[in-house]
């Protein structure tokens, strides 16, 4: 595939990647909040952590820096993007490909979205548990709200929906319905009001996030119980960046610029 070059093509690259380690560039959506961007550079010390000496990146799509062209910018040789997004939708199909089309000095692939995936519904599960959610057996007349960003693409209505159900496995069988903050139907107020006309007493809003910012501030604003913080910097999602760029990893050399399917 022909690159088409990047405004930022010019700038001088980093140093070549070591031979069949490729870097790891995370992409963040970037927020305007002021929490996100610390929160989400603890989850990428986490990642390093549990991977000593890989090379581990962050860009952003937009409103923060570093933004993922620039991140691209400075690499030569072999990446793997992986998007701190937790389903599939326009950024993971659409702009992330476009950005490694514009990275002349790195040939790469794009990992799938963090979700859905068990290792996403324990790191959900951990979150409900700090803001109050009873531990043990399923308790009557409890319910979820999956809180998620939204999306017009089918496909990422059915991460989400793959999510809860994970979710709502691991809780023993708890009712979990998906929600939206945009773009896409029910939203929260509605699955909220769903669930409270099923009799459904004790009804929590799970964040589907990975950082703060709007959408999972406005969702929280409409939790009539209790509400999960965002995913953040835990274990099972530093472990899940790792599995997804593993995954993605395991095919290198790859043609210029694939896209990977990776799911699972």
């Amino acid at each position: 595939m022909t690159s088409i070059p990047s405004p930022a093509a010019h700038r001088p690259a980093g140093p070549a990647t070591p031979a069949g380690r490729p870097v790891l560039v995370a992409v963040a959506h970037g927020s305007r909040d002021p929490r996100a961007l610390p929160v989400v550079r603890a989850l990428l010390a986490r990642v390093r952590e549990l991977r000593p000496g890989l090379d581990v990146r962050l860009g952003h799509v937009e409103l923060n820096e570093p933004l993922l062209t620039d991140t691209l910018a400075g690499i030569r040789g072999p990446a793997v993007l992986v998007p701190l997004l937790l389903g599939r939708g326009y950024h993971v199909k659409h702009d992330l490909p476009a950005a490694l089309a514009g990275a002349p000095r790195v040939h790469g692939v794009v990992a799938g979205a963090l979700g859905p995936h068990p290792l996403l519904a324990r790191a959900l599960h951990t979150r409900l548990l700090e803001a109050g959610w009873p531990a043990g057996n399923r308790a009557p007349g409890h319910a979820l709200v999956l809180a998620a960003a939204g999306s017009r693409d089918p496909e990422s209505a059915a991460d989400t929906s793959r999510t809860a159900a994970l979710l709502s496995a691991r809780l023993g069988g708890v009712p979990v319905l998906p929600a939206y903050a945009s773009a896409a139907a029910p939203t929260v107020p509605q699955a909220l009001a769903e669930l409270a006309a099923r009799g459904l007493s004790r009804i929590a809003v799970a964040s589907c996030f990975t950082a703060p910012g709007r959408f999972a501030a406005q969702s929280a604003q409409a939790a009539p119980w209790i509400v999960a913080a965002p995913l953040g910097a835990q274990d099972a999602m530093a472990e899940l960046v790792l599995h997804r760029y593993d995954r993605a990893a395991a095919g290198f050399p790859p043609s210029r610029h694939l896209l990977a399917a990776g799911r699972g």
